[in-house]
Order: structure tokens, then C-alpha cells, then sequence
């Protein structure tokens, strides 16, 4: 083989394996096992939307996909306190619905186990707070959890697409169902009683905003102010870039974390939030971004907790 064979040949490939990875995070390097990047740009879902295996799930309203979505999104929304990725559970908001209920919903976007997913949601509007940025987080643990591992979240959302004058369609994409057959991770879970046996061992992660965190300032979700013992504080709006909601550069968010865990990774992490939504974004971050092995979300999060045990306030641990 020539040499300039080999140089074309290897050009090629290069080409072909940013094009597959999405090129948010090329610069970065996403879980091995993904066949898909955790974040992908605009740019990247633009060059391969009419992929074969690729599923555009866009989880903003009806109203908001009748008005326009990407061409070939699918429209699944993500509302508040039910709808299909979303149920209300022993008076807990944001609970994981029903194995077969769920897989039934995946089933009926024509996603298969194999499916390059890309979820697709809105920036929050002015002054309010970025729960819909989670919302797409939310909805890729979800889907990971329920067995779908190459699930990526396009940096940005449809704000950036639609800034960037990329096309945009009003005709509504009718999915071709198919029979999901999933396997749940349920270790990705971890509930109130494995958090307590847990204090002091697992890095535990405080995912809502610093205030909370501290008891300055109480959710209605939470009966009491402050956080869980042993708990870290780390907000999730800090993942983005509050300019246009794109996810900030692996070596920031690593940062991050590592100013609370110190130079050795930890064993185990456990992330919890309000409700379960911000929470979802520190695990995908930790777990998918960074590819932090044994991230577990405490799905209860401050809205159990507070139920059955104290809270600690005016205090950082």
C-alpha cells in the first residue's frame, strides 16, 4: 500500500468516527462502550439526522412541536407531575413509571435496545429556573436505565438549532412502533435506606442550588431546610453555560467534581436533588460525561428524606 493510500484511508476513518461520536464532546472522550457521544452539537445532529439507527426524541410540549421541531423528531413530552416518562408515587413527584408502561412508551417512538437516541428540549424562559434543560437529563436516564445505553443530549436544545437557522418542520412525525424488549438497571437507583447506610461512605452529592443546599431558602418539596448529612454541594445549573444552556467542557465539569472528591475517585457517588430532576443531570454528567464508575440517583431525594429523617441546615459538609 502507498503512502498516499494509507494517509486517504486514515483520513477517512478519522472523518468517520467524529461524525459517529457527535462533535460537542470530540474534543472530549465519552464511556467506550457508547456508540454515541453523551452530548452532541447542532451541527453534528444537522450532518447525521438521516441516519438509519438514529431516533430524535423531542420532549417539549405539543404546543411547542406543533409550532416547529427538527425534521424527523419525534414528540414525547416531559410534563409535570404525569405524562409518559413521569409518574406521581406514594406522594412523590418525578418517580420512574412502571416497567411496562415505560417500555411501552420507548416502544412507541420506534426505539429499539441498538437506537442512537438524541433527546431534544427548550431553554427555560427568562428569570425562570432551567428545570426543562434537566427535563432532557431526565428523560436519557430513563431511557439508559430502561436499557437503551447510547442515549445523547443535543447541547443546546432547539433553542440553539433554531438560533443557528438549522430546518425546522411543522409536519408531525408518526413513529413506526415496535416491541421494546428492555432490562432494567435498577442499580442506578438507590433508595432512602441504602442513603442512610450509606452516609459517610458513598460521596453523596447535593445537586440543587447552593441556597437550598444551606437552608437559606426551602423548596415546597422539602418539608425541612438544608441537606442531607454528610452531603456535597454542587449545583446543576453550574454544568451549564447560562448563556445559551450548553453543557460546559469536560475539563470544567471534571473540575468540579474532583474539588470534592480530591484526587482519588470515589467508590461510589450517590446524586439527589429536590425532586429526582437535577439529580438526573449530575448522574448522566458523572456517570456518562465523565464516565464516573457506580453513580447511583436517590430518586426519593429531599422530598422523602425530609419525610422520615432531619435535614441539616446552616452548614456546609
Amino acid at each position: 500500500m502507498s503512502r498516499t493510500v494509507f494517509l486517504t484511508l486514515t483520513a477517512s476513518i478519522l472523518v468517520a468516527s467524529l461524525l459517529l461520536f457527535g462533535n460537542a464532546f470530540a474534543k472530549d472522550t465519552s464511556p467506550l462502550s457508547r456508540k454515541i457521544a453523551p452530548i452532541v452539537s447542532t451541527d453534528w445532529l444537522q450532518q447525521n439526522n438521516q441516519s438509519k439507527n438514529l431516533v430524535i426524541l423531542d420532549v417539549r410540549t405539543k404546543e411547542e412541536y406543533a409550532e416547529g421541531h427538527i425534521p424527523g423528531a419525534v414528540n414525547v413530552p416531559f410534563l409535570v407531575p404525569v405524562s409518559e416518562w413521569i409518574v406521581l408515587k406514594d406522594d412523590l413527584l418525578l418517580e420512574v413509571p412502571e416497567q411496562a408502561a415505560l417500555f411501552s412508551t420507548i416502544g412507541s417512538c420506534g426505539i429499539k435496545n441498538d437506537s442512537l437516541v438524541v433527546v431534544v428540549t427548550s431553554a427555560p424562559k427568562p428569570g425562570e429556573p432551567p428545570y426543562s434543560i434537566a427535563n432532557a437529563t431526565r428523560v436519557a436516564f430513563t431511557l439508559i436505565y430502561a436499557g437503551v445505553p447510547n442515549v445523547a443530549i443535543l447541547d443546546g436544545g432547539h433553542n440553539k438549532w433554531q438560533k443557528e437557522n438549522k430546518s425546522v418542520t411543522r409536519d408531525a412525525v408518526s413513529p413506526t412502533a415496535v416491541t421494546f424488549q428492555g432490562k432494567a438497571r435498577k442499580s442506578m437507583f438507590a433508595s432512602k435506606e441504602y442513603v442512610k447506610e450509606h452516609l459517610g461512605k458513598a460521596l453523596l452529592i447535593d445537586a440543587r442550588n447552593g441556597d437550598v443546599y444551606y437552608g437559606a431558602s426551602v423548596e415546597p418539596f422539602a418539608s425541612k431546610p438544608g441537606h442531607i448529612r454528610t452531603a456535597k454541594s454542587l449545583p446543576t445549573p453550574w454544568m451549564w453555560n447560562a448563556n445559551d444552556w450548553t453543557y460546559k467542557d469536560k475539563k470544567s465539569l471534571g473540575a468540579m467534581v474532583s474539588g470534592l472528591s480530591g484526587k482519588e475517585k470515589p467508590k461510589e457517588i450517590i446524586t439527589y436533588c429536590g425532586v429526582g430532576g437535577y439529580g438526573s443531570t449530575m448522574w448522566f454528567v458523572l456517570s456518562e460525561v465523565l464516565g464516573y464508575k457506580n453513580v447511583k440517583l436517590y430518586d426519593g431525594s429531599a422530598q422523602e428524606w425530609a419525610k422520615h429523617y432531619d435535614m441539616v441546615p446552616y452548614r456546609w459538609d
